[in-house]
C-alpha cells in the first residue's frame, strides 16, 4: 500500500485496503465523502441510523457460497437476498451464505463492513436492480465504524457487478 493511501485511510476512516482501491480506481476524492462513527455500523440498521437515511439507502455486501465458489450480491438494507433467485441467475446447484472466515479470506474485511469493491480476491458480483432506485446508497469503507456515499450506478460499475432482480419479494396479502 502507498503511503498516500496509508494517510487518506488514516483520516479518512476506511481500510487501508480501499483507500488503496479508491486510489486506484481515481476516487481518491471520496475520502473526504467518507463518515466514521464511533459505534458500529455493521448492520444496515445500525448504518442507516447513524446516517439518518433510509435503510433501502444502505447498500449491503454480502458474500454467498455459489457451488464453493464466493460470490459478492450487493443488496438494499432493507431487502433479503433470495437465494434461489441467485441459485437461478447464475445456474448454480447450490447457494448458500458464506461463513465468516470465507468472507475474511476473499474479500480481506470482517463481516459488517466489507465494502463493494476493492476485495483481496475477484469475484462475480451481483447487483440488485432495487439499488438503482435511490440517487445515493451508502456503503461500508472496510471496517464497521465508517460508510461512504456513492451513486447507485457508479458503484455497481467500479465493483463489476452485473444487475439482475435477486430480492426476495414479500407475498401480497
Amino acid at each position: 500500500m502507498t503511503t498516500t493511501a496509508a494517510t487518506d485511510a488514516e483520516e479518512s476512516g476506511a481500510h487501508p485496503r480501499f483507500a488503496e482501491a479508491l486510489r486506484e480506481l481515481g476516487l481518491e476524492e471520496l475520502h473526504a465523502r467518507v463518515r466514521r462513527f464511533p459505534d458500529a455500523t455493521r448492520t444496515a440498521v445500525e448504518a442507516a441510523a447513524a446516517i439518518g437515511c433510509g435503510l433501502s439507502q444502505i447498500c449491503k455486501s454480502l458474500i454467498f457460497s455459489v457451488d464453493g465458489e464466493p460470490v459478492l450480491v450487493l443488496m438494499d438494507g432493507a431487502s433479503r437476498v433470495d437465494v434461489e433467485l441467485v441459485r437461478k441467475e447464475l445456474g448454480a446447484d447450490k447457494v448458500t451464505r458464506a461463513k465468516a472466515d470465507v468472507v475474511r479470506e476473499t474479500t480481506g474485511y470482517a463481516i459488517g463492513g466489507v465494502p463493494p469493491f476493492g476485495h483481496r480476491t475477484r469475484t462475480r458480483v451481483l447487483a440488485d436492480r432495487a439499488l438503482l432506485e435511490h440517487e445515493v446508497v451508502w456503503a461500508a469503507a472496510g471496517n464497521p465504524h465508517a460508510v461512504f456515499p456513492m451513486a447507485p450506478k457508479e458503484l455497481v460499475a467500479h465493483a463489476g457487478a452485473a444487475l439482475v432482480d435477486v430480492r426476495e419479494q414479500t407475498p401480497t396479502s
